[in-house]
């Protein structure tokens, strides 16, 4: 395989990092991109109240799942388990040990790559690894690149391999991080990325989760759900703002249960339980054995405790999944948006589609009923909640 090791103090990781990485794999056809967040970088110290090494750590997987890459990436915790600098000699020859065998590549911005023949033990790196070396501006000396890789050719034998990343814009960590601090939201950033240090308070940022914009509401769920996730969390927020519009319900509410309802989809069983038990969520015995209804329980529960969110949105997100009999509009909303969103794909979804925006009643009728098909078809146990909403909605309309 062609493994690319991909260092660096990931403070935050930032697009940059990742137009980088979609890069090298590209051109050099990797089979796999490891992400390194560095513990004590040699070069320079981390800035004055950098976060925890943990937390960079969460940053960078939050960033490299934004790729949507998940056979090729991952995220390596080598040098944060290892005491002292976090050189890159030391590094390679673990992954070397790891991965026996396989060719390794190291990546590197040009600053790094001009003076890579002064890092600690560079002829060992270059043996282990070749070196695939970005261009981090468009004002890049391609003369000083090419004297260095001859350079480093001839002196050590080193393998080197440029890659242009055509309209890249240069991106200042320094900066990034000083704008966070003046509550500056920065494009640079993933929007997964801004969401966890807007939960996690980093950087000098200190909002509020009861007081988030839309905006900034979007940030924080995504950073909570995987990346493959984001596409039906959107069509579901659009999907649930076009039905609000046709049938008379509050378009803010209807976004801000969509973009929350599936916060938690990613818990634990034992996360969920938690979470509902602390905030005194009621949980049936079927619901308690079953991710798929949790979810929309823990997802409840964190909207209204810790996003602030109105009690009606609250109640959007807890019947979701299993809808209920005697729905609000909001409710009916959500439901039905999360179930014909653009991304489903199932045989009657055209059909659910259209009724939604014409007899909204009648949809969660036939949502109910495809739903009860599909667990009895699983030898499933279907919750009486599903079944209720059936009853009150299809008055033997769907049998």
């Amino acid at each position: 395989m062609k493994i690319g090791i991909y260092g660096g103090s990931f403070n935050p990781p930032h697009e940059g990092h990742l137009a980088a990485a979609r890069a090298a794999v590209a051109a050099l056809g990797l089979d796999r991109l490891v992400f390194v967040p560095a513990g004590d970088p040699p070069h320079k110290e981390l800035a004055l109240g950098s976060p925890t090494p943990e937390k960079r750590l969460e940053m960078t997987a939050i960033a490299a799942d934004q790729l949507l890459l998940h056979k090729v990436t991952r995220v390596w915790d080598v040098e944060l388990q290892r005491e002292g600098k976090s050189y890159t000699s030391d590094t390679l020859a673990v992954a070397a040990e790891r991965w026996p065998g396989d060719e390794l590549w190291l990546l590197v911005g040009t600053d790094m790559f001009l003076t890579l023949h002064t890092w600690h033990e560079p002829e060992r790196i270059l043996k282990l690894a070749g070196i695939c070396a970005f261009a981090r501006s468009a004002g890049d000396d391609r003369a000083c690149l090419e004297e260095q890789k001859a350079f480093l050719e001839e002196r050590y034998g080193a393998r080197v391999e440029f890659i242009d990343i055509p309209g890249r814009v240069e991106i200042s960590s320094t900066r990034l991080r000083e704008g966070l601090a003046r509550g500056e939201r920065n494009g640079r950033l993933p929007p997964a990325v801004y969401g966890y240090i807007l939960r996690e308070k980093l950087y000098g940022t200190n909002a509020d989760l009861h007081c988030l914009t839309m905006e900034e509401l979007r940030c924080v769920s995504w950073s909570m759900v995987k990346a493959k996730r984001l596409a039906h969390i959107r069509g579901t927020e659009e999907t649930a703002a076009g039905l609000a519009l046709r049938w008379g319900a509050d378009e803010g509410q209807a976004r801000r249960a969509a973009i929350l309802h599936d916060c938690t989809k990613y818990w634990s069983m034992e996360e969920h339980i938690a979470a509902c038990d602390r905030y005194h969520e009621p949980l049936d015995e079927l619901e308690r054995s079953a991710e798929k209804l949790l979810h929309a329980k823990s997802g409840a529960a964190l909207a209204r405790h810790w996003f602030g969110q109105e009690r009606a949105v609250a109640d959007a997100i807890r019947y979701h999944t299993t809808a209920r009999a005697g729905m609000s509009l909001l409710e009916k909303v959500l439901y039905m948006a999360d179930y014909i969103e653009p991304n489903r794909e199932f045989p009657e979804v055209d059909q659910l589609r259209a009724l939604a925006f014409e007899d909204l009643d009648r949809a969660v009728a036939l949502g109910a009923w495809v739903s009860i098909q599909e667990m009895e078809e699983r030898n499933r146990i279907v919750h009486r909640n599903t079944l209720e909403a059936y009853t009150y909605y299809s008055r033997g309309k769907w049998k």
